[in-house]
């Protein structure tokens, strides 16, 4: 199983769209469509999970396809670091030790 990121969606794109648009690469385990939490509206990005191999047809074949005149961008996901909680340490500057 691959977690793709999918960027450079038209903000029409509603999550249906994009589950669609990777059905024909397999089965979908999971789709989000990346919405703005003050306004409800697409960010212009989200996530797919599907088969590996699916996955990388999709991307070979997705990437850089214009979409209402948009290139997309499709490629395998990275992990995004956790951010540590409390704000307090964490070397900004002005360690007093």
């Amino acid at each position: 199983m691959k977690k793709l990121y999918v960027g450079n969606l038209p903000w029409s794109t509603s999550e249906a769209d994009l589950q669609a648009m990777f059905d024909e690469y397999g089965d979908v385990e999971s789709c989000a469509l990346i919405l703005d939490r003050e306004t409800g509206r697409s960010r212009g990005f989200g996530f797919v999970e599907l088969d590996d191999e699916g996955a990388d047809k999709a991307m070979s074949e997705l990437n850089g396809k214009d979409i209402d005149g948009r290139a997309l961008r499709v490629n395998e996901a990275q992990d995004k670091p956790r951010r540590s909680g409390g704000g307090g340490g964490g070397g900004g500057g002005g360690d007093r030790w």
